[in-house]
């Protein structure tokens, strides 16, 4: 079994805080590509882990406190969960996941593994696997997410236009603390834009979520390898983080506070990245403030059209 959260020692910065830019493989603990618990990133609830499994492979683990998701980045897998009541009474269910040849392909299915029970991830082809995940209070029953029922939202216009995918927002689908979407930003496009923050509680206006950024860039046509930007700004109500990275395919990026924003692909390269968040609040939300010198952009929206490119894909069962 594996702890809840596993982490490496802390990789700090020259301010002595964890790291906001974590390269591929930088993050990589036992058989997780990317292990990115509370204690690595020196907060309270939002992790994320990435299993790559071989034809055949398996992998199980304990969920501890935490709530998990199993989500297919490519491939196909089943997930088998136990779980133990305080009663003794114990309930053992197996999920087919279907998963998606790419994350630029389509949405997925996913499983929902709750806090106390134990999960075991196989693959008959083999494949990439996104264990968002949060620390939570509440134990819920383990559930079946069908790609059918994960929303596909395009957010923004012109070349602020992106995808979002809202396969377990808050309203979308029930979890404890775990709020996590995918979001994919055709080449050349910005997302996360305008820059806004979840860094403070503020009654029906403003969340406090940690945050994760797990990315994948889309090669060009002749296999050239992609990359994008992620800008992270002080907010002056945080630990006034502070980043600017070029990120490529399997980078993370953590955002304890500040503004957010923008995420930037390169032209011909489409930009694909998982936010995973969670905070302390009862209320499960995702309620943002607008960077003030940014938030007309929003303004504009209603006279440019969508990117035409968008969406990618739709939900099985979408109208076309």
């Amino acid at each position: 079994m594996t702890p809840d959260h596993p982490d490496e020692p802390g990789q700090p910065g020259i301010s002595g805080r964890p790291r906001l830019h974590l390269p591929a493989g930088s993050a990589a603990t036992g058989p997780y590509t990317t292990a990115v618990g509370p204690e690595r990133a020196g907060w309270d609830f939002a992790g994320l882990r990435v299993l790559d499994l071989p034809p055949g492979g398996s992998h199980g683990f304990d969920a501890g406190g935490s709530e998990w998701i199993v989500l297919p980045l490519s491939g196909g897998c089943t997930v088998e969960i136990l779980t133990v009541t305080p009663d003794g009474e114990s309930f053992d269910e197996t999920f087919e996941l279907h998963g998606r040849d790419s994350v630029f392909s389509g949405v997925t299915d996913f499983a929902y593994v709750p806090r106390e029970s134990w999960a075991r991830i196989t693959t008959p082809t083999g494949g990439r696997f996104a264990l968002p995940g949060a620390r939570c209070g509440r134990r819920l029953p383990a559930r079946y997410g069908p790609a059918s029922g994960v929303g596909v939202e395009l957010r923004g216009s012109g070349a602020c236009s992106r995808q979002v995918n809202n396969f377990a927002a808050a309203g979308a689908f029930e979890a404890d603390k775990l709020i996590a979407v995918e979001v994919l930003t055709p080449g050349g496009n910005w997302s996360s834009h305008p820059p806004h923050k979840h860094d403070e509680r503020l009654p029906g206006r403003e969340s406090a979520l940690e945050e994760i950024y797990y990315f994948e860039i889309a090669a060009a046509p002749g296999g050239t390898p992609g990359f994008g930007y992620q800008r992270v700004s002080p907010s002056g109500t945080g630990r006034d983080s502070d980043l600017l990275a070029e990120v490529r395919g399997g980078d993370t990026v953590l955002i304890p506070d500040g503004w957010h924003g923008p995420s930037i692909a390169a032209p011909g390269h489409d930009m694909y990245y998982l936010n995973v968040m969670a905070g302390p609040a009862e209320e499960r939300a995702w309620l943002i403030t607008d960077h003030p010198d940014h938030a007309w952009v929003r303004a504009t929206w209603p006279e440019q059209p969508v990117d035409r490119r968008l969406p990618l894909y739709r939900s099985p069962g979408a109208p076309s």
